[in-house]
Protein backbone atom coordinates (compact mmCIF):
# COMPACT_ATOMS: atom_id res chain seq x y z
CA UNK A 1 0.00 0.00 0.00
CA UNK A 2 1.41 3.15 -1.10
CA UNK A 3 1.35 6.43 1.29
CA UNK A 4 -1.18 8.08 -1.19
CA UNK A 5 -3.40 4.89 -0.32
CA UNK A 6 -3.19 5.37 3.05
CA UNK A 7 -3.99 8.91 3.82
CA UNK A 8 -7.21 8.64 1.77
CA UNK A 9 -8.40 5.38 3.62
CA UNK A 10 -9.46 8.13 6.81
CA UNK A 11 -11.10 10.25 3.81
CA UNK A 12 -12.98 7.43 1.78
CA UNK A 13 -14.01 6.36 5.52
CA UNK A 14 -15.24 9.77 6.32
CA UNK A 15 -17.13 10.50 2.93
CA UNK A 16 -19.14 6.37 3.56
CA UNK A 17 -20.25 7.94 6.78
CA UNK A 18 -21.57 11.30 5.21
CA UNK A 19 -23.26 9.46 2.37
CA UNK A 20 -24.45 6.64 4.49
CA UNK A 21 -26.04 9.54 7.05
CA UNK A 22 -27.68 11.41 4.24
CA UNK A 23 -29.47 8.14 2.70
CA UNK A 24 -30.72 7.09 6.38
CA UNK A 25 -32.07 11.64 6.74
CA UNK A 26 -33.42 10.79 3.06
CA UNK A 27 -35.38 7.46 3.71
CA UNK A 28 -37.15 9.32 7.28
CA UNK A 29 -37.75 12.42 4.96
CA UNK A 30 -39.30 9.95 2.38
CA UNK A 31 -41.51 7.81 5.04
CA UNK A 32 -42.90 10.96 6.74
CA UNK A 33 -44.17 12.27 3.65
CA UNK A 34 -46.03 9.19 2.38
CA UNK A 35 -47.08 8.57 6.26
CA UNK A 36 -48.68 12.24 6.11
CA UNK A 37 -50.29 11.82 2.59
CA UNK A 38 -51.87 8.63 3.36
CA UNK A 39 -53.02 10.62 6.62
CA UNK A 40 -54.08 13.24 4.85
CA UNK A 41 -56.02 11.31 2.09
CA UNK A 42 -57.75 9.28 4.98
CA UNK A 43 -58.88 13.24 6.68
CA UNK A 44 -60.08 14.24 3.36
CA UNK A 45 -62.02 10.91 2.40
CA UNK A 46 -63.37 10.81 5.81
CA UNK A 47 -64.83 14.71 6.15
CA UNK A 48 -66.25 14.05 1.91
CA UNK A 49 -67.68 10.96 3.67
CA UNK A 50 -69.22 12.78 7.02
CA UNK A 51 -70.40 16.05 4.31
CA UNK A 52 -72.57 13.41 2.18
CA UNK A 53 -73.90 11.42 4.97
CA UNK A 54 -75.11 8.79 2.70
CA UNK A 55 -73.64 4.78 3.70
CA UNK A 56 -74.48 4.15 0.41
CA UNK A 57 -72.49 6.82 -1.10
CA UNK A 58 -69.81 5.69 1.15
CA UNK A 59 -69.86 2.57 0.01
CA UNK A 60 -69.53 3.63 -3.85
CA UNK A 61 -66.88 6.00 -3.67
CA UNK A 62 -63.98 4.16 -2.80
CA UNK A 63 -64.25 1.85 -5.85
CA UNK A 64 -64.54 5.12 -7.95
CA UNK A 65 -61.48 7.05 -6.16
CA UNK A 66 -59.54 3.50 -6.25
CA UNK A 67 -60.08 3.33 -10.23
CA UNK A 68 -59.15 7.66 -10.72
CA UNK A 69 -56.37 7.66 -8.87
CA UNK A 70 -54.90 3.98 -10.13
CA UNK A 71 -55.08 5.10 -13.59
CA UNK A 72 -53.28 8.33 -12.73
CA UNK A 73 -50.77 7.45 -10.37
CA UNK A 74 -50.38 3.33 -10.06
CA UNK A 75 -50.48 1.13 -7.29
CA UNK A 76 -50.74 1.85 -3.75
CA UNK A 77 -54.33 3.34 -4.13
CA UNK A 78 -56.25 0.35 -4.04
CA UNK A 79 -59.89 -0.03 -2.06
CA UNK A 80 -57.61 -1.31 0.88
CA UNK A 81 -55.52 0.74 1.35
CA UNK A 82 -58.53 3.60 0.75
CA UNK A 83 -59.73 2.32 3.43
CA UNK A 84 -56.82 1.91 5.52
CA UNK A 85 -56.57 5.43 5.30
CA UNK A 86 -59.65 5.80 6.57
CA UNK A 87 -58.79 4.43 9.47
CA UNK A 88 -55.27 5.26 9.99
CA UNK A 89 -57.27 9.07 9.98
CA UNK A 90 -59.73 7.58 12.78
CA UNK A 91 -56.86 5.94 15.38
CA UNK A 92 -54.31 8.81 14.66
CA UNK A 93 -55.66 11.83 14.81
CA UNK A 94 -53.82 14.11 16.48
CA UNK A 95 -51.16 15.25 13.68
CA UNK A 96 -48.68 16.16 16.13
CA UNK A 97 -48.36 12.88 17.55
CA UNK A 98 -48.30 11.68 14.22
CA UNK A 99 -45.03 13.75 13.35
CA UNK A 100 -43.16 12.44 15.96
CA UNK A 101 -44.50 8.62 14.68
CA UNK A 102 -44.02 8.82 11.25
CA UNK A 103 -40.20 9.61 12.43
CA UNK A 104 -40.17 6.28 13.58
CA UNK A 105 -42.42 4.23 12.26
CA UNK A 106 -43.06 3.89 8.61
CA UNK A 107 -46.46 3.16 6.47
CA UNK A 108 -46.17 -1.11 7.06
CA UNK A 109 -46.06 -0.62 10.35
CA UNK A 110 -48.74 1.62 10.65
CA UNK A 111 -51.04 -0.59 8.53
CA UNK A 112 -50.26 -3.51 10.93
CA UNK A 113 -51.00 -1.08 13.84
CA UNK A 114 -54.34 -0.04 12.43
CA UNK A 115 -55.27 -3.99 12.36
CA UNK A 116 -55.66 -3.09 15.67
CA UNK A 117 -59.38 -2.64 16.87
CA UNK A 118 -58.44 -1.78 20.62
CA UNK A 119 -56.78 1.80 21.33
CA UNK A 120 -55.03 0.21 24.53
CA UNK A 121 -53.78 -2.74 22.62
CA UNK A 122 -52.86 -0.15 19.75
CA UNK A 123 -51.05 1.94 22.24
CA UNK A 124 -49.06 -0.99 23.33
CA UNK A 125 -47.97 -2.44 20.23
CA UNK A 126 -47.07 1.14 18.87
CA UNK A 127 -44.98 1.95 22.01
CA UNK A 128 -43.05 -1.61 22.04
CA UNK A 129 -42.22 -1.61 18.43
CA UNK A 130 -40.52 2.18 18.70
CA UNK A 131 -38.76 1.10 21.81
CA UNK A 132 -37.47 -2.39 20.59
CA UNK A 133 -37.17 -1.42 16.98
CA UNK A 134 -39.42 -4.08 15.48
CA UNK A 135 -39.23 -4.61 11.73
CA UNK A 136 -42.71 -4.81 10.19
CA UNK A 137 -42.50 -8.53 10.01
CA UNK A 138 -41.77 -8.91 14.05
CA UNK A 139 -44.85 -5.93 15.18
CA UNK A 140 -47.17 -8.59 12.69
CA UNK A 141 -45.68 -11.57 14.95
CA UNK A 142 -46.07 -9.97 18.05
CA UNK A 143 -49.55 -9.41 16.99
CA UNK A 144 -50.65 -12.68 16.21
CA UNK A 145 -48.71 -14.40 19.17
CA UNK A 146 -51.38 -12.21 20.79
CA UNK A 147 -48.06 -10.55 22.94
CA UNK A 148 -50.85 -8.28 24.63
CA UNK A 149 -52.86 -10.82 25.92
CA UNK A 150 -49.81 -12.72 27.39
CA UNK A 151 -47.93 -10.03 28.68
CA UNK A 152 -48.51 -9.83 32.49
CA UNK A 153 -49.08 -5.58 32.29
CA UNK A 154 -52.16 -6.60 30.76
CA UNK A 155 -54.18 -7.41 33.83
CA UNK A 156 -53.75 -4.37 35.54
CA UNK A 157 -55.98 -1.53 35.16
CA UNK A 158 -56.67 0.82 31.72
CA UNK A 159 -54.62 3.65 33.88
CA UNK A 160 -51.72 1.76 35.37
CA UNK A 161 -51.18 0.60 31.31
CA UNK A 162 -51.04 3.87 30.13
CA UNK A 163 -48.77 5.43 32.41
CA UNK A 164 -46.17 2.90 32.10
CA UNK A 165 -46.49 3.01 28.43
CA UNK A 166 -45.84 7.08 28.35
CA UNK A 167 -42.68 6.08 29.98
CA UNK A 168 -40.94 3.85 27.85
CA UNK A 169 -37.98 5.84 26.36
CA UNK A 170 -38.16 8.61 28.65
CA UNK A 171 -36.32 6.57 31.90
CA UNK A 172 -33.64 3.77 31.84
CA UNK A 173 -36.17 1.80 34.11
CA UNK A 174 -38.62 -0.66 32.16
CA UNK A 175 -41.61 -2.07 34.21
CA UNK A 176 -40.58 -5.84 34.26
CA UNK A 177 -44.25 -6.83 33.79
CA UNK A 178 -43.75 -5.23 30.40
CA UNK A 179 -40.99 -8.17 30.03
CA UNK A 180 -42.55 -10.92 31.52
CA UNK A 181 -45.35 -12.92 30.25
CA UNK A 182 -48.37 -15.02 32.08
CA UNK A 183 -47.82 -17.88 29.49
CA UNK A 184 -44.98 -19.02 27.50
CA UNK A 185 -45.31 -21.03 23.87
CA UNK A 186 -42.66 -23.54 23.66
CA UNK A 187 -44.03 -24.98 20.41
CA UNK A 188 -40.85 -25.17 19.58
CA UNK A 189 -39.73 -28.20 21.69
CA UNK A 190 -41.04 -31.17 19.86
CA UNK A 191 -41.05 -32.58 23.17
CA UNK A 192 -43.57 -36.00 24.03
CA UNK A 193 -46.75 -35.24 25.88
CA UNK A 194 -44.42 -37.23 28.56
CA UNK A 195 -41.69 -35.27 29.86
CA UNK A 196 -39.66 -34.58 32.70
CA UNK A 197 -38.35 -31.52 34.08
CA UNK A 198 -34.84 -32.42 33.05
CA UNK A 199 -35.69 -32.89 29.48
CA UNK A 200 -37.61 -29.31 29.29
CA UNK A 201 -34.56 -28.08 30.46
CA UNK A 202 -32.41 -29.93 27.93
CA UNK A 203 -34.83 -29.14 25.22
CA UNK A 204 -34.74 -25.37 25.93
CA UNK A 205 -31.07 -25.22 26.01
CA UNK A 206 -31.13 -27.23 22.47
CA UNK A 207 -33.07 -24.42 21.09
CA UNK A 208 -32.04 -21.52 22.92
CA UNK A 209 -32.37 -18.91 20.18
CA UNK A 210 -35.99 -20.08 19.71
CA UNK A 211 -36.55 -19.84 23.65
CA UNK A 212 -34.65 -16.46 23.89
CA UNK A 213 -36.83 -14.95 21.31
CA UNK A 214 -39.97 -16.36 22.89
CA UNK A 215 -38.25 -14.80 26.09
CA UNK A 216 -38.12 -11.60 24.30
CA UNK A 217 -35.59 -8.53 23.61
CA UNK A 218 -32.70 -7.67 26.45
CA UNK A 219 -32.81 -11.70 27.42
CA UNK A 220 -28.64 -13.34 27.58
CA UNK A 221 -28.08 -16.80 28.94
CA UNK A 222 -25.64 -17.00 31.43
CA UNK A 223 -25.81 -20.80 33.28
CA UNK A 224 -27.71 -23.84 33.33
CA UNK A 225 -28.01 -25.86 36.94
CA UNK A 226 -26.33 -22.72 38.11
CA UNK A 227 -25.20 -24.42 41.55
CA UNK A 228 -26.54 -22.33 45.04
CA UNK A 229 -24.96 -23.41 48.31
CA UNK A 230 -26.43 -22.84 51.57
CA UNK A 231 -25.38 -24.09 55.30
CA UNK A 232 -22.88 -26.89 53.35
CA UNK A 233 -26.22 -27.73 51.11
CA UNK A 234 -26.21 -27.82 47.23
CA UNK A 235 -29.44 -26.73 45.72
CA UNK A 236 -29.19 -26.35 41.82
CA UNK A 237 -31.36 -23.68 40.04
CA UNK A 238 -32.19 -24.67 36.25
CA UNK A 239 -31.71 -21.77 33.92
CA UNK A 240 -29.91 -18.13 34.93
CA UNK A 241 -30.41 -15.20 32.42
CA UNK A 242 -29.78 -11.62 32.46
CA UNK A 243 -31.49 -8.53 31.16
CA UNK A 244 -30.05 -5.72 29.68
CA UNK A 245 -32.47 -3.50 30.09
CA UNK A 246 -33.71 -4.25 33.44
CA UNK A 247 -30.32 -4.59 34.57
CA UNK A 248 -31.28 -7.83 36.79
CA UNK A 249 -30.18 -11.85 37.42
CA UNK A 250 -33.34 -13.29 35.98
CA UNK A 251 -33.62 -16.67 38.06
CA UNK A 252 -35.91 -19.61 36.10
CA UNK A 253 -36.99 -22.73 37.34
CA UNK A 254 -39.13 -25.39 35.88
CA UNK A 255 -42.08 -27.14 37.08
CA UNK A 256 -44.41 -29.56 35.91
CA UNK A 257 -47.37 -29.09 37.21
CA UNK A 258 -49.39 -26.47 38.64
CA UNK A 259 -47.76 -23.29 40.79
CA UNK A 260 -47.29 -24.53 44.94
CA UNK A 261 -46.52 -22.45 47.47
CA UNK A 262 -42.98 -24.12 48.14
CA UNK A 263 -41.94 -22.99 44.88
CA UNK A 264 -41.78 -19.66 45.50
CA UNK A 265 -40.42 -20.24 48.96
CA UNK A 266 -37.48 -22.28 46.95
CA UNK A 267 -37.22 -19.01 44.56
CA UNK A 268 -36.81 -16.78 47.42
CA UNK A 269 -33.38 -18.52 48.58
CA UNK A 270 -32.28 -18.41 44.74
CA UNK A 271 -32.68 -14.67 44.87
CA UNK A 272 -31.60 -13.72 47.95
CA UNK A 273 -28.65 -15.99 47.38
CA UNK A 274 -27.98 -13.91 44.23
CA UNK A 275 -28.54 -10.80 45.75
CA UNK A 276 -25.52 -11.40 48.07
CA UNK A 277 -22.87 -13.46 46.00
CA UNK A 278 -23.47 -12.93 42.36
CA UNK A 279 -25.24 -9.27 42.09
CA UNK A 280 -23.06 -6.67 40.55
CA UNK A 281 -22.53 -3.13 41.16
CA UNK A 282 -25.20 -0.93 38.97
CA UNK A 283 -27.30 -4.00 39.25
CA UNK A 284 -31.46 -4.06 40.36
CA UNK A 285 -32.22 -7.14 42.48
CA UNK A 286 -32.42 -10.40 40.83
CA UNK A 287 -35.73 -10.94 39.78
CA UNK A 288 -37.53 -15.15 39.70
CA UNK A 289 -39.89 -16.29 36.93
CA UNK A 290 -41.95 -20.00 37.28
CA UNK A 291 -42.26 -21.67 34.48
CA UNK A 292 -45.20 -24.69 35.49
CA UNK A 293 -46.66 -26.33 32.96
CA UNK A 294 -50.58 -26.20 34.46
CA UNK A 295 -52.32 -22.66 34.77
CA UNK A 296 -53.52 -22.19 38.30
CA UNK A 297 -54.89 -18.12 38.14
CA UNK A 298 -56.58 -17.82 41.49
CA UNK A 299 -54.11 -19.54 43.86
CA UNK A 300 -50.87 -17.61 41.77
CA UNK A 301 -53.25 -14.38 42.34
CA UNK A 302 -53.83 -14.88 45.92
CA UNK A 303 -50.27 -16.26 47.13
CA UNK A 304 -48.10 -13.22 44.88
CA UNK A 305 -50.71 -10.56 44.97
CA UNK A 306 -47.95 -8.39 46.26
CA UNK A 307 -45.12 -9.95 44.87
CA UNK A 308 -42.84 -7.78 42.63
CA UNK A 309 -39.38 -10.02 42.01
CA UNK A 310 -41.13 -13.11 41.62
CA UNK A 311 -43.13 -14.36 38.35
CA UNK A 312 -45.23 -16.61 37.67
CA UNK A 313 -46.40 -18.32 33.99
CA UNK A 314 -47.80 -21.09 32.69
CA UNK A 315 -45.46 -22.77 29.82
CA UNK A 316 -47.54 -24.60 26.55
CA UNK A 317 -45.32 -26.72 23.93
CA UNK A 318 -48.59 -26.62 21.80
CA UNK A 319 -50.02 -23.35 19.97
CA UNK A 320 -53.15 -22.74 21.40
CA UNK A 321 -56.54 -21.04 19.88
CA UNK A 322 -56.37 -17.15 20.41
CA UNK A 323 -59.34 -17.65 22.12
CA UNK A 324 -57.73 -19.49 24.51
CA UNK A 325 -55.31 -16.47 25.16
CA UNK A 326 -58.10 -14.40 25.43
CA UNK A 327 -60.81 -16.37 27.79
CA UNK A 328 -57.57 -16.79 30.09
CA UNK A 329 -56.84 -12.81 30.06
CA UNK A 330 -60.50 -12.54 30.46
CA UNK A 331 -60.70 -14.47 33.75
CA UNK A 332 -57.42 -13.26 34.85
CA UNK A 333 -58.98 -9.96 34.88
CA UNK A 334 -62.11 -11.23 36.71
CA UNK A 335 -60.29 -12.23 39.95
CA UNK A 336 -57.81 -8.88 39.98
CA UNK A 337 -61.13 -6.93 39.90
CA UNK A 338 -62.41 -9.84 42.81
CA UNK A 339 -59.53 -9.01 44.81
CA UNK A 340 -59.46 -5.22 44.61
CA UNK A 341 -62.74 -5.00 45.57
CA UNK A 342 -62.62 -7.08 48.86
CA UNK A 343 -59.44 -5.32 49.94
CA UNK A 344 -60.69 -1.95 49.54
Amino acid sequence: MNSLDKVSLPLIADLKQLIESSRQRVAIAVNVEITLLYWNIGKQIQQHLLSNGRAEYGKEILPTLSAKLGTDYGKGFSVRNLANTIKFYGYFSDENILQTLSAKLNWSHFVELIGVNDALQREFYCSLCIYEKWTVRQLREKIDAMLYERTIISTQSDISIKNELQKIGQTTDVNPDLVFKNTYVLDFLNLSHRFSESELEQALVDNLQDFILELGVGFAFLERQKRITVDTEDYHLDLLFYHRKLRRLVAIDLKIGKFKPKHKAQMELYLRWLERYEMQAGEEKPIGLLLCSEGNTEHIELLMLDEKEIKVAQYLTELPSKQWFADKLHRALEIAKMNKEQNM
